[in-house]
């Protein structure tokens, strides 16, 4: 369309319409209906305490609409229309030509009185030179579309009746596109329905209402879904095609196939006066197996007009031609009655628009899960070209992806019952926050898909859309009341309705209007921390080891906002700014901390605005393969945090940063960082000595790996309340417990009891693909550091630092091993490390360097398992000049002929551990 209102628009044409008005009192007046709004630019004038929407108003083209549910609101409510028809005729008009029809002659005359030029007319015209007609529902003539094109002009509607008595008589199922008023008002995205609404005395709020009641299925969507289901059982999507989900999110969209998740594959919905169909995947119109499905789909597209339907793809039109309609090869144009587009709509996106508005049917074919993978930096559901028309249709295509196999087709009867609708489950966890409505066994199932779409929704961010901002304004009131769980280790949250809670809050803080009004209602204990000002940041990188964070020193309380000022240097060239060290997301049925806890700010201008919900550390992020000297930044405001960098920070300085009112603490050395809660290095008084410790083993582990003793990137280790899984992981950073943070800054505890656990992540990192044999030895090679700098760094026999390496479980698992069969499948974890700490015990560590050094130098390392075991059996042969053929072949590894041909020349290891074993 040619013109796109802005919410701003929205607020001022509310603003407009209720000039001057208190209440409306409408328990006196005729019985009205609930109003169905839908697309991005209808907004309620007047909703009941049920959330039913009386009054509302949308634009248009270039034109504008108001809506009543009852035509007895033109009479009983002057004021109202005296507004409406002054903000119809649009900013700056001078048109005062009001056409009215001649059922509404006492309108006309109220309109006179008002220095308006009404005159009564006996339908609409195109002659009329009106900028404002105003008609009851019933009386937009033989030719509705001459009116919206008025109004796509620029002409202004005014338009009142109900719809509840004409559907007893009709139909409901007929409602939404028979009835007269919804042939113009449904065009701008305002139907009449056939729910008969209360009447009640409604305060004029100073802002456009919003209700967390507002039942938002626009229908029940029976009719349709039987029409569209005749003669399917099942859908069979095949493995090969990978497809995406689908949000179903509008109050006139319905599922149609789903997985057993309730993931949508296939979905519908009304816009308009037209008809929309998904498939989130272009294959899907290309399977003969569906042909029966895509017959329905295009006989409801139509509408029993029996028009053309246009589609550029011969595959796709060929299984479409079954539906006995003329399908015609050909882009977008009109007059067609249905066309068939792939997902990338942009190209005729407003003409797409109107064209289903006005009457038309679209079938869209398409996924957004590879447009996610290759715009890593932009979001699917905002920029994907797709959704910039499908969200308005209350369709959206995600990134996120499900699996092919057989599911069956819902029963009609029982859709609203077993579908997932995202607004509707979203009504019915408001009322069960809200007023304790219980939910059904299946509203109960679906709560973390709730909150997972909830999260994915509102990262829309589409505050020019009326729906969106209804959805924002909602949970904003539900939060103000119920609060948010208050998360932390003493107080974890166990059930689900406490964390979808957690989880909205989260994301409703970083779209919602007022975020500093929200923060008390999330977090309840957020004390006020000194702060420093004017900080400068040196940035000195050069990330050739990948994306690296850049420590501040600084730390941001929850909901604490400040600017940063970003040398023209890094402006737009991928650079972010990350608000918490925390980066794991957690995906568990008990969360003793939100499921994710850190922000992060594309640097896209020189004076950057940045905050979290849930405070954190300060941090650049350098994108990878960036060289920048010397330049600065600047923090206007931040909390000091305990931050000690070998080689700049003096033990003085130290002294009176230890206590720093920052909860995290960060520890920077030659090789690593260390990121912990502040109380565990309140008392520690030389950090030289622990930088020595954490030099030293860096060293070792660089040794070992035979890389230079300056790592490419400095390791980093975070510890957390709650990560993602394991007792630890590892990553940039690791992470690991809050409870072992004491341990990576205890030195005397490392020196004297070691610290494994530390030790096997940071090997973890140094795993390479190239001679690593997933699953077999990811929790094996690993512990090769652990042991390396134990024993050489740190001078503590492995047996006293870990169980699993005393001799006498080793004899133990070699023997088991033996004795099972030596299958492959069983050689993993400690008894895959036993195969590398017997060459370790013949050979040494210097052959294990070798090797690594070596494998840094091949090209060409075939993907294959089996052939890569071969060459590392080669490898490692070269390497001591021994054949280890034999060694390799008794641990059960599948040792070629030809491996063992180009080893013949050298001499066997003959008296391997496992000889003894026959």
């Amino acid at each position: 369309m040619s013109h796109q209102p802005t919410q701003n628009q929205h607020e001022e044409a509310y603003l407009s319409i209720t000039k001057g008005l208190r209440e409306l009192d409408l328990r006196a007046a005729a019985v009205p209906c609930d109003l169905v709004l839908i697309g991005d630019h209808a907004f309620p004038i007047a909703m009941n305490s049920q959330g039913q929407v009386l009054m509302a108003a949308s634009f248009y083209g270039k034109g504008r609409i108001v809506v009543m549910g009852h035509e007895g609101y033109l009479h009983s409510f002057p004021d109202v229309v005296k507004n409406a028809v002054t903000w119809l005729r649009g900013d700056g008009s001078n048109n005062l030509s009001v056409g009215v029809h001649n059922n509404l002659k006492a309108v006309a005359d109220n309109l006179q009185k008002s220095g308006f030029q009404a005159g009564v007319v006996g339908g609409f015209s195109d002659k009329l030179g009106a900028g404002v007609y105003v008609t009851d529902a019933y009386s937009v003539g033989n030719n509705p579309k001459d009116l919206v094109a008025f109004m796509r002009d620029g002409g202004g509607v005014l338009i009142a009746g109900q719809a509840w008595h004409w559907a007893s008589a009709h139909g409901k199922d007929k409602t939404l596109h028979h009835f007269d008023g919804n042939k113009v008002a449904g065009v701008a995205g305002i139907y009449f329905s056939d729910h008969a609404a209360e009447k009640e005395n409604l305060p004029v709020y100073p802002q456009i209402p919003s209700s967390w009641m507002a039942v938002v299925l626009g229908k029940d969507f029976e009719d349709d879904l039987r029409f569209l289901l005749q003669g399917i059982s099942e859908f069979d999507i095949p493995n090969g095609i990978t497809a995406s989900e689908i949000l179903v999110h509008g109050p006139l969209a319905f599922p149609i196939g789903c997985t057993n998740d309730k993931q949508a594959f296939l979905a519908g919905g009304y816009y308009g006066q037209g008809r929309v169909i998904v498939a989130s995947h272009e294959g899907l119109l290309k399977l003969e197996e569906m042909a029966p499905f895509w017959k329905n789909a295009l006989l409801w597209l139509d509408e029993g007009r029996n028009g053309v339907v246009g589609a550029a793809n011969d595959q796709i039109r060929k299984v479409l031609g079954h539906s006995g309609l003329k399908c015609e090869k050909t882009d977008f144009k009109r007059g067609l009655s249905v066309f068939v587009s792939p997902s990338s709509i942009d190209k005729h996106a407003d003409e797409i628009l109107d064209f289903v508005a006005e009457g038309g049917g679209l079938l869209v074919g398409g996924h957004a899960w590879w447009w996610a993978q290759t715009h890593k930096d932009q979001s699917p559901l905002v920029d994907f070209p797709g959704n910039k028309v499908l969200n308005q249709m209350g369709l959206s295509l995600l990134g996120s992806t499900l699996k092919g196999g057989k599911f069956k087709a819902p029963n009609p009867s029982q859709a609203l019952k077993d579908m997932y609708h995202f607004r509707h489950h979203l009504h019915r966890f408001a009322c069960h926050v809200n007023v304790g409505e219980k939910l059904t066994k299946h509203e109960e199932d679906c709560l973390r898909k709730l909150s997972h779409d909830c999260s994915t929704y509102l990262r829309m961010k589409a505050h020019d859309c009326s729906s969106y901002t209804q959805v924002v304004s909602i949970l904003t009131d539900l939060f103000k009341k119920s609060g948010m769980p208050q998360v932390s280790d003493s107080c974890p949250i166990k059930n689900a309705k406490d964390q979808v809670l957690l989880h909205m809050g989260t994301e409703l803080y970083k779209v919602c209007k007022n975020p500093d009004e929200l923060l008390p209602c999330l977090i309840k204990d957020n004390p006020l921390l000194p702060v420093v000002y004017n900080y400068k940041i040196t940035v000195d990188v050069n990330t050739a080891g990948g994306e690296e964070w850049i420590s501040s020193g600084l730390y941001l309380s929850p909901g604490m906002k400040t600017y940063i000022a970003i040398p023209k240097e890094i402006v737009n060239k991928g650079w972010k700014i990350q608000i918490g060290c925390q980066t794991d997301t957690l995906k568990s049925n008990e969360l003793k901390r939100a499921p994710s806890v850190h922000e992060r700010f594309p640097v896209s201008s020189e004076m950057m605005l940045v905050w979290n919900l849930w405070g954190g550390l300060i941090y650049l992020v350098a994108p990878p393969k960036t060289q920048v000297q010397g330049v600065e930044a600047i923090v206007q405001m931040a909390v000091p945090a305990p931050y000690y960098k070998c080689g700049v920070t003096t033990a003085e300085q130290w002294a009176l940063l230890r206590t720093a009112p920052s909860p995290w603490a960060e520890l920077e050395f030659e090789n690593i960082i260390l990121t912990v809660p502040s109380e565990v290095i309140r008392s520690l008084d030389r950090p030289d000595k622990l930088q020595l410790l954490w030099d030293e083993i860096m060293r070792g582990i660089a040794d070992l790996a035979a890389v230079p003793h300056k790592f490419v990137r400095k390791e980093r280790f975070v510890a957390d309340v709650q990560i993602s899984h394991g007792f630890m992981h590892a990553g940039y950073p690791v992470m690991t417990h809050k409870s072992s943070a004491a341990a990576l800054v205890n030195v005397e505890g490392a020196r004297t009891k070691g610290m494994w656990g530390a030790i096997h992540e940071l090997g973890h990192n140094q795993q390479r693909g190239s001679w690593e044999f997933p699953p077999h030895t990811t929790e094996a090679t690993c512990n090769l550091w652990s042991v390396y700098v134990h024993e050489e760094v740190l001078n503590l026999k492995r047996e006293k630092v870990h169980n699993a390496v005393k001799p006498e479980n080793r004899s133990k698992r070699i023997e088991g091993y033996v004795k099972g069969g030596r299958k492959l499948s069983d050689w993993s974890m400690w008894t895959a490390l036993e195969t590398y700490l017997q060459l370790q015990g013949q050979f040494g560590w210097d052959a294990f360097k070798k090797v690594f050094a070596a494998y840094q130098k091949m090209t060409n390392i075939p993907k294959d398992k089996h052939a890569k075991m071969n060459l590392y059996a080669e490898t490692f042969s070269q390497t001591v000049g021994m054949n280890l053929c034999g060694f390799f072949q008794a641990w059960g590894w599948p040792i070629e002929a030809d491996t063992e041909q180009k080893l013949s020349n050298l001499p066997p290891w003959s008296d391997h551990p496992l000889v003894r074993f026959g």
